[in-house]
């Protein structure tokens, strides 16, 4: 089988650094295994040092296209040249030495396929709940819930310490971005990711399109990575990720909530006072769905 796996750099030189280094040592069978480095027109130096790693596939982007629009590039090219399977992997995280190797065994039971993602040491929502031996087993995703009456994704799990308790694959309503392979028959039946989601829900989108064709989500915990949270914008709770955030659930609200549920969200936004979430209401309702410009 030829897999390719898809790392999307914005600004995050280091971070992308140290995720290649921790896939030298991983195990992908008998398989082939290619890494594509897709770059969104960085300005820190990335494009200049990614593009000397002779390793790696770099492609540069002309433009930040987010992560949907950067992400379609990978893997548009890499389903072109052939690829069976396509891993999409965060930037900003690091991997354990199994993890293609137990996505790939468990792609028999599903079409989609999501491992278990721990918060990386630091990075943590409440840092201050753990004992030094519980970091590096906090979860972050062991599953995804979408909650349909407030349209949004719950992960399972997230902010538990991992003590066994999920340690079995389970058939789940989404899988994360963060984290996700992708058998290329799902890209050929339902399209890319809708890139109106410039960052955010994009993956949410993907798997209910993928349901609704026919498609299964699953939760593999055999493999196993670690995430730097909401590096790549500023950090959890960040203007830019309450801004996208607000916009994408919008958007997805209106794609696939019942009518009763979008009136319901829009009135909910509608009554935010915060700057930037106002904006977010008002370039959606102007279909700007581009990259935001703050003053």
């Amino acid at each position: 089988m030829n897999i390719s796996l898809i790392i999307l750099n914005y600004n995050g030189l280091n971070d992308t650094l140290a995720c290649l280094e921790s896939l030298e040592v991983v195990e992908a069978d008998n398989n082939s295994l290619e890494t594509i480095v897709v770059d969104n027109n960085s300005s820190d130096g990335s494009q200049e040092a990614l593009s000397m790693i002779k390793n790696i596939i770099f492609i540069k982007n002309d433009k930040n296209f987010g992560f949907s629009g950067g992400n379609n590039t990978g893997i548009k090219y890499a389903l072109n040249k052939g690829s069976d399977f396509v891993i999409l992997l965060n930037n900003d995280t690091i991997v354990e030495k199994s993890f293609v190797k137990n996505l790939v065994r468990a792609a028999n039971k599903a079409d989609i396929i999501s491992p278990k993602i721990y918060f990386a040491k630091g990075y943590e929502f409440h840092k201050k709940r753990y004992s030094e031996k519980d970091l590096g087993k906090v979860i972050w995703y062991a599953g995804g819930k979408i909650d349909w009456q407030n349209v949004i994704g719950k992960h399972v799990g997230v902010d538990a310490v991992d003590k066994g308790q999920f340690s079995k694959s389970a058939i789940t309503d989404f899988a994360t971005g963060a984290c996700m392979l992708v058998k290329r028959e799902v890209f050929e039946k339902i399209g890319f990711f809708d890139e109106k989601y410039f960052l955010y829900l994009e993956d949410m989108d993907l798997c209910v399109r993928a349901k609704k064709a026919g498609f299964k989500i699953l939760f593999e915990p055999r493999a196993a990575i670690w995430h730097k949270n909401a590096a790549s914008i500023g950090g959890s709770g960040s203007s830019l990720q309450d801004y996208y955030f607000t916009k994408s659930r919008l958007l997805f609200a209106l794609k696939f909530a019942k009518l009763r549920t979008k009136f319901a969200v829009f009135r909910q936004v509608y009554s935010f006072k915060e700057k930037v979430k106002r904006k977010a209401l008002l370039d959606f309702l102007s279909g700007n769905f581009r990259e935001a410009k703050f003053n």
